[in-house]
């Protein structure tokens, strides 16, 4: 009740005062979402007193179901700085240090290399846990039925990358971990707990954590195919995903989230601990405190959000007093049908911040095509050396034999290269790849297929009837 009298003050703002920035907000909406081809987008902004928010297009493309500020979305990693409020709120009951190791309170991590991490270092990446270790969970359908203290059992048995407390690198498994320990050291499942201490008394009445079930209306995701959207329908939530990624809110609910970040106030929280999940959490996470980025360029603290069909961003300016967040129910193509700009537009304008943009698109656009039109290429080989196959047969000698097989093993590494490589970079494997860019991946894999397809082909056509030559 306390909590909901402070906020109370953050009421929507009548029409008639709607300021020149909010009026631009609009028209850049307007001009942005066709472009970006998300279906919809919800906002959110906290404004001092004011509160605002609106909503545009639809929550499934052609539906004509309209998105409003009150539907709810899949928020991503906003769900880290949820997290983070829960092991703060232990860490004011007395219940976690921040400072203890992990092994202290889940008993898997004893004894074994990553018992050493604490739960510091787990709040800001600082855990020598990688990118890819943390985006394992992605393609385990598995975990929808499984709990996280099981899972933070599996991970107990990893061997961190990278000695901890020694460099700063991002991974979900962080906040998996972050999960499990506050179930045990609450007693609570971890959805039940961020319901009843955190979503509950901030009055986030249409927002809720994945809890392994099918969830119901909210926002559809859609994901890039081929320069348009596909509608990407989740059948159920990953329960193991739920403190790193998995919480469901609205663009209103969110604004009331911030508001109570802002207030510099004890409520769910102290206003101490809320100041220092908005600085450097360390030496080694300089721009990293407890579940949130720090822009020591812009004064600001944000967190975007990405997951299959959706992406995020919320962001505060806490010497201004100002919030905001956008929600797309639409992850961004390479190059073609990004959702970048719509999201940091509608940041820059609520937060009267510059933004010019990222400037030309044209090298994405280009590895795009370019990787659109490998299979195609290496389809063309294929014919191409069918009709070119008396030439290959008459290859021989050493540059001869060469440039029959060298071929084979460059698209062996072409493929290693698409299948592998590339996927790391973007901090997964292929499968991950896959799950939030079907259409560029998918062009990957067909590449990857058909160059090594077109090699082998061409040493068939050289040594069919070398024996026997007509």
């Amino acid at each position: 009740m306390r909590l909901m009298l402070i906020l109370f003050g953050f009421l929507l703002v009548p029409a008639s005062q709607a300021s020149m920035a909010d009026r631009s907000i609009d028209a850049f909406i307007e001009r942005e979402l066709p472009s970006s081809g998300a279906p919809g987008v919800a906002y959110a902004i906290v404004d001092g007193g004011a509160f605002r928010s609106g909503g545009r297009g639809t929550i499934l493309a052609d539906s004509g179901q309209s998105i409003t500020p009150d539907t709810p979305f899949l928020i991503g990693s906003i769900s880290k700085s949820f997290t983070a409020v829960a092991v703060m709120q232990l860490v004011e009951a007395g219940k976690i240090r921040l400072d203890a190791s992990i092994a202290t309170y889940l008993r898997a991590f004893q004894g074994r290399p990553s018992g050493a991490i604490t739960i510091r270092q787990l709040l800001s990446h600082t855990s020598g846990f990688s990118t890819v270790q943390g985006n394992r969970a992605h393609m385990d359908t598995s975990l929808s039925e499984g709990s996280l203290g099981d899972y933070a059992s599996r991970v107990a048995k990893w061997e961190p990358v990278h000695p901890p407390g020694s460099r700063w690198e991002y991974s979900n498994t962080n906040y998996q971990i972050l999960g499990a320990l506050i179930e045990a050291t609450s007693g609570q499942r971890y959805p039940d707990y961020v319901q009843a201490h955190i979503l509950a008394p901030i009055g986030m009445k249409n927002s809720f954590v994945s809890d392994g079930q099918t969830p119901g209306k909210v926002a559809v995701g859609h994901r890039p195919w081929f320069g348009g959207k596909r509608a990407y329908e989740m059948r159920r939530t990953n329960r193991v995903s739920a403190p790193a990624g998995g919480i469901f809110a609205s663009a209103d609910d969110l604004a009331l989230y911030l508001a109570m970040m802002l207030n510099g106030k004890d409520d769910i929280i102290s206003a101490a601990s809320k100041a220092a999940m908005l600085r450097p959490a360390s030496e080694t996470s300089p721009f990293y405190g407890f579940g949130w980025f720090l822009d020591s360029r812009t004064g600001t603290a944000y967190h975007d959000g990405l997951v299959p069909g959706t992406e995020t961003l919320a962001t505060l300016l806490p010497s201004q007093g100002k919030a905001v967040v956008v929600l797309v129910n639409a992850n961004s193509g390479i190059g073609f049908g990004e959702t970048l700009k719509l999201r940091e537009g509608i940041t820059a304008k609520a937060l009267g911040l510059d933004y010019a943009g990222h400037g030309s698109r044209l090298v994405p656009k280009m590895t795009y095509l370019l990787v659109m039109l490998l299979p195609l290429f290496f389809l063309a080989s294929i014919v191409w050396a069918w009709w070119h196959r008396e030439k290959l047969r008459t290859k021989s000698g050493a540059a001869g034999m060469f440039s029959l097989w060298f071929p084979l093993v460059a698209m062996l590494a072409v493929a290693g290269l698409l299948t592998v490589v590339i996927p790391a970079m973007f901090g997964g494997s292929i499968r991950t790849l896959l799950l939030f860019q079907p259409d560029f991946a998918g062009a990957m894999v067909a590449a990857a297929v058909m160059g090594p397809i077109w090699a082998i082909v061409r040493l068939a056509l050289a040594y069919s009837r070398r024996a026997n030559p007509v």
